[in-house]
């Protein structure tokens, strides 16, 4: 089992605990909305951290925002192994050839 894959497992077992016990249930208590937002924060401190921070503070918002996508995911009850389908799906098709293909 990998590392993202006992996160999840962790996240999974803590949606059920009572919010003063667990971040994850207090994120679940105050709705999806909060948690879109907090995941849009982390992505936005990733990006501050890799244009004017160190190495170590880059590393820590990756971990940070990999945790809150995870919250997210499961949140809308779509499994890791899910979107590691669809990244398999997409290996070996160019990025450009992949977005076009979306239409986007």
């Amino acid at each position: 089992m990998d590392t993202l894959t006992r996160l999840e497992a962790t996240i999974a077992r803590r949606r059920s605990a009572s919010p003063e016990q667990s971040y994850v249930a207090q994120l679940r208590a105050r709705g999806l909305p909060v948690i879109a937002r907090k995941l849009g924060e982390e992505a936005v401190e990733a990006v501050i951290a890799a244009l004017s921070g160190t190495r170590e503070e880059l590393t820590g918002e990756a971990a940070d925002l990999l945790f809150h996508l995870l919250v997210l995911l499961q949140e809308k009850d779509i499994p890791l192994a899910d979107v590691l389908a669809e990244l398999d799906q997409r290996e070996g098709v160019s990025g450009i050839d992949e977005k076009a293909s979306r239409g986007a």
